[in-house]
């Protein structure tokens, strides 16, 4: 009777191990490290413990992936991606975690969709030397809810607001720096513009840089046929990752005045200070043959002009 007495508490103590182990998971701290998961309503995301084991890149996202598909450990949390959807493919080329999903994923509500595609791309891009997914249906390009592709997807692309609308909007104002008449300086112009709070503020710059300036007083700095792949932060880092159109200068625009206007403006409109500037991902590029990307870059005001000049 003693021994199975003893066996009993043992077993009751390892279950109430087990139940305050499991209620801990979304207890995060400051320092813990973490991934995000779909809240117990489906409706939000909410963060859970995780140490990202694996010794490799790959081994590291595979985990990720696999932690999201399991079946959640307490009511404040649930499987982020449901057993009906499958991961066909994944592989990483540049930085960019490439994933094919079945077409079940479509079948889905649209919040839901969202919620999926938040929870894989915040988490992953936890990972270091990852900055964004990308996602295919059945090999097709996933497409955004206007038909346009969704294209690389990384954290600064959602907003974490406990359960509520996955989107609203806000005005701001951007100090955004173009070329001057001359292509040699840097001339500041303030805008006033409405955005979607799901596109961080880093994003949201570059895009506006890529647009061109208000006043015809200022020239372009960024090549029309480029395309963004990417903007995220890390450790106050900047990272700003183009196509190769990047690499054709934006008129007759000196090298310096082009990656400066968007090292000053991220510098001066955000708390990142230091910029890292990539084409396909990669960072050892030379810029028109003179400007090295392979390093991130400080702001130089030295090439803002000023009124008097």
């Amino acid at each position: 009777m003693v021994k199975k007495n003893k066996a009993y508490i043992t077993v009751l103590l390892f279950a109430l191990c087990m139940l305050c182990g499991c209620a801990k998971r979304t207890e995060v701290k400051n320092d813990d490290s973490f991934i995000y998961s779909v809240n117990g309503e489906r409706n939000g995301l909410v963060k859970i413990n995780y140490d990202f084991p694996g010794k490799t890149t790959e081994e590291q996202v595979n985990n990720v992936i696999k932690e999201l598909q399991k079946p959640a450990e307490e009511i404040n949390y649930s499987t982020t991606i449901p057993e009906q959807i499958k991961i066909q493919q994944c592989e990483i080329r540049h930085m960019i975690v490439y994933i094919d999903l079945n077409d079940d994923y479509l079948k889905l509500p649209v919040v839901e969709q969202e919620l999926i595609l938040a929870s894989l791309a915040q988490s992953i891009v936890k990972i270091p030397k990852i900055s964004g997914i990308y996602i295919t249906i059945d090999g097709e390009e996933l497409k955004d809810d206007k038909g346009n592709p969704a294209g690389i997807i990384n954290e600064d692309d959602f907003v974490q607001n406990n359960g509520s609308s996955l989107s609203s909007y806000e005005e701001t104002e951007l100090t955004l720096y173009f070329a001057n008449e001359s292509g040699d300086k840097l001339v500041k112009q303030n805008e006033q513009v409405k955005y979607s709070t799901n596109t961080s503020r880093e994003k949201l710059i570059v895009e506006k840089l890529m647009h061109g300036p208000q006043d015809e007083t200022a020239h372009p700095t960024i090549s029309s046929t480029c395309t963004l792949l990417s903007v995220t932060v890390k450790d106050n880092i900047c990272y700003v990752n183009f196509d190769s159109e990047f690499m054709s200068s934006a008129h007759d625009i000196k090298p310096e005045i082009t990656i400066y206007s968007i090292v000053n403006s991220l510098i001066e409109g955000t708390a990142v200070n230091k910029v890292q500037i990539m084409v396909n991902g990669e960072k050892n590029v030379l810029y028109m043959n003179t400007i090295d990307l392979s390093q991130p870059l400080q702001q130089d005001l030295d090439l803002i002009q000023h009124a008097e000049e």
